[in-house]
């Protein structure tokens, strides 16, 4: 039998001798095959010859991740014995969370604000519901009530706060509105509804499960806040389709912690290693 005719065993007697050159061909055209649809050999060889396209699953778009850098304007948060001020610690930690993020394939990081301007509440919320965000997640460097108090954690939403701390938060920072002149009565009254709806409880269910991983995973490499884990009823986290979480990368009010969030390097560490946990969360079956 001539070489240029043998046939392979798994070939049928219904197709052509593939050859040598046969399959160098197939081999040249793999890459513009293996797009659309594959091809695994042990499923030819089993289907005696007959090639049946294997399509790939479709690509995951990428999630999209709302990151919301507090205060801002004529709204500084709480500014820090040494002049640091909160809205120039959570943009720029935004920013460099966002420059990190867009190096890693699969997450669309965007900001509610990208410049020293003042936003509400409500339209922070409105903002990540309006691009549909699989993702928001509010950074802050707040004042705690005891200025001892150091660290990072993380805040999901609850009608009742965790504790008398996580509630004291929750008040201060929802006051953020007060400063332009902004009425939440009637968004109170409407948070009231949501948060019984069976929409908003599964939001909160995958925001709580969410700040579970990410503290367990950020806490090998960052100093953490005694009691990390809280929930408070924070405006910002009151969007009843998008799981959200407020973070807190330290407090301005503790000397130690302005110390670290003044410094661009210390700040860059920060936002890498939590663009880093937080892609993983969204990459994971978490987000589907």
């Amino acid at each position: 039998m001539s070489r240029h005719s043998s046939s392979l065993p798994f070939v049928s007697a219904a197709t052509a001798p593939l050859t040598r050159r046969h399959f160098l061909r197939l081999g040249l055209a793999l890459p513009l095959l293996s797009a659309s649809v594959a091809f695994p050999m042990e499923l030819l060889a089993a289907s005696g010859g007959t090639i049946a396209p294997v399509p790939l699953r479709k690509p995951r778009a990428p999630r999209l991740l709302m990151l919301d850098p507090g205060h801002g304007g004529y709204d500084p948060g709480t500014v820090g014995a040494k002049g640091t001020h909160e809205k120039d610690v959570t943009l720029d930690v935004a920013r460099r969370m966002a420059e990190a993020l867009s190096a890693m394939p699969g997450v669309d990081a965007r900001l509610t604000r990208d410049r020293d301007e003042f936003l509400p509440l409500t339209e922070r919320v409105k903002k990540s519901r309006d691009v549909g965000a699989d993702l928001f997640l509010s950074i802050h460097a707040d004042s705690a009530p005891n200025s001892s108090a150091r660290g990072l954690s993380a805040y999901t939403l609850s009608a009742k706060g965790s504790d008398a701390f996580a509630s004291q938060l929750a008040e201060k920072e929802n006051n953020a509105d007060v400063v332009g002149g902004l009425d939440l009565s009637d968004a109170d009254q409407e948070v009231a509804a949501i948060l019984f709806d069976l929409t908003a409880r599964r939001t909160i269910n995958t925001a709580q499960r969410a700040k579970v991983g990410f503290i367990k995973a950020i806490g090998k490499n960052l100093r953490l806040l005694e009691n990390p884990m809280r929930s408070a009823n924070f405006v910002v986290l009151r969007a009843p389709d998008v799981p959200s979480m407020l973070i807190e990368t330290g407090f301005l009010s503790n000397r130690s912690d302005e110390a670290i969030l003044s410094q661009p390097k210390e700040r860059q560490k920060i936002a890498q290693l939590m663009a880093k946990e937080i892609a993983a969360l969204l990459d994971s079956a978490l987000f589907g």
